[in-house]
Parts: C-alpha cells; structure tokens; sequence
C-alpha cells in the first residue's frame, strides 16, 4: 500500500520466458516481473546466478504447480571459460588464487571435453546454495571455511566446442540437473593443466523450452497490458514433454475429485506408465497430471477451473 492506495492484485495463469539480464539475481527478476504484471502469485524454476544471462521460465497462478517439473528438466547453456586462471568462486565474481600458462592447443581443449560426456561426478562449489547443517555452502565461504562435500552423479548429454581464442573458450553443453557448469569448466582447466574458470554464461534451453520466445524485462514494461498478457505460455507449456491423456465427461469429474482411474476406463489413449499430462476431452482444457501405472491412472496436481 502507498499513499493510501491498494495495489489491485490480478490472477493470472502462465509461463514467461524471461530472458534475465547481467548482474540480477532470479528471485529479484522474478519481483520485477511479477510487479509489472501485478499478479497475485509467481515463483521461478530453478535459479540462474546474477553472472548468468538467458532463458529463466517464470511461472504465474496454476502454472506454479507444476514448477518442480522443469527443474528436474535438462539444461542447455553457452559457456565461455578462461583457461590459466582459477578464482575462489569458480567464475569472473571471484578473487584470483591461481595463475598458470596456457601451453595447450585447441586440440587438446576439444580432447579433454571430451573426457566429460556422459555420466560423470562433481563436487558441488562451496560458493553454492546447497546446505550443510542448515547453513548455505556459501555461507561457510564467506567465512573462510571449507566442508566436506560428497561427489554427486550428473549426466553431460552434449558437450561442443563453439569458438576458441586461447585463452578463452566458448562451449555449448546440455546437462542433467544439479550440473554447475563453472565447476565442469574447472574440472576442464584441471585436466589442461592450467585451472580455469568461467567469465560468461547463457542459459538457452530448459526442457522442451527455448529462449526463441523470451522478453527482456526492458521490453516487457513497455507493452500494454493486452501485450503482456500474450507472452504468457500456456500452463502445460511446462508439461510438453509428457504424454497427453483426455478423458470424458465423467472420468473428468472422477479426476478432478482427486479419484483414481483405470486405465482401461481411458478409452482411446496409448501410453508408457510414468507421468502424463490430463485434458477434458471435450473441451481440450488441462485437468492437471497424473501418474499413470500398474493398471491406474492416479491424480498427481490438480488445475482449478478458474485457471483454464
């Protein structure tokens, strides 16, 4: 409230593909966002850091239901690292610790890459929210300390090599979750000989989802409403990945009662068991997703109908 005046709240239903700028942090991109749009309900799928640019998918009203399903998604990025320099944080935030020459060739850059396709172990930085004790890794750093990290089982699905100037190196990669491509950048560096790390990085896939469609915040507060309002993905944007299930008009009001279903009662559908996507039949309006399995097709989220 300011100068007595109420902020008029409004309920909307969407994704936004944010293409987040240099030096903000997700959640405050998130803010920004959501006071341009005047929702009533918003949340991110997973945090960029404030050095990072590119594709942040915001979710509004019932979309945030089904945040949790991106962040479990793959990512792609474009990286570049700076080969003979390690720094605390493992990017261009950080103080210098180590300084090595860079006596490798581009050869030997694309050799050692390859080293890390497929199922690999990280050790996840300290400069990371990941918890210890109750406490953020960060936290710890800040302080000067180190802890004891475990290795955790990441997956690199494609790792390219997209321009080199020694000492820089420019590489498109798509990972699994939990990937911190800083840290991938230093194991690189490590296995050069000469450390490394990171001085610019760019989300541009999450998912099925790309940056082909993302706003700038920029160019979003300078549309009208009605505008704004048409960069919003539908809901099961976040769900493209699963198999669509449409039910009839009773099996709908069984689903949206939160009742189980057999499989044989969805008639005309084919489907691995795992999650799937649930429309009404008639109307083609998402109904929420399901875990489909075992004979069973069990509600998981529900969509209200006021967010259709």
């Amino acid at each position: 409230m300011k100068g007595g005046t109420k902020i008029l709240r409004r309920a909307l239903d969407g994704v936004l593909l944010l293409d987040k700028p240099l030096g903000l942090s997700s959640n405050d991109a998130l803010i920004k966002a959501k006071r341009i749009y005047l929702a009533k309900k918003a949340g991110h799928t997973g945090t960029l850091d404030p050095l990072a640019t590119g594709l942040l998918p915001l979710c509004f009203g019932e979309a945030t239901k089904f945040s949790q399903d991106l962040l479990e998604a793959d990512k792609t990025y474009e990286a570049t690292m700076r080969l003979g320099i390690r720094t605390t944080t493992g990017d261009a935030e950080g103080e210098t610790i180590d300084t090595r020459d860079v006596t490798c060739d581009e050869p030997a850059v694309v050799e050692a890459m390859t080293r890390f396709l497929g199922e690999i172990t990280q050790v996840p930085p300290m400069y990371s929210a990941l918890k210890r004790d109750g406490k953020p890794l960060y936290e710890y750093a800040r302080a000067g300390q180190t802890v004891e990290r475990e290795g955790r089982q990441v997956t690199i699905h494609a790792l390219q090599m997209i321009a080199c100037a020694l000492p820089l190196v420019t590489f498109r990669v798509t990972c699994s979750k939990g990937t911190y491509v800083r840290t991938l950048a230093e194991d690189i560096g490590e296995v050069l000989g000469c450390g490394a790390h990171l001085t610019a990085l760019r989300r541009t896939g999450v998912g099925a989802l790309t940056l082909e469609h993302a706003v700038t915040l920029d160019a979003l507060a300078l549309l009208d409403e009605a505008a704004r309002d048409a960069r919003l993905q539908p809901v099961d944007a976040l769900l493209s990945t699963f198999p669509a299930v449409r039910l009839d008009d009773e099996a709908t009001k069984r689903f949206l009662h939160g009742q189980r279903l057999r499989l044989a009662d969805v008639v005309g559908t084919r489907f691995e068991d795992g999650r799937v996507r649930v429309y009404a039949l008639d109307s083609g309006r998402l109904l929420g997703v399901a875990m489909a399995g075992e004979g069973v097709l069990a509600p998981e989220r529900l969509v209200v109908a006021s967010g259709a």
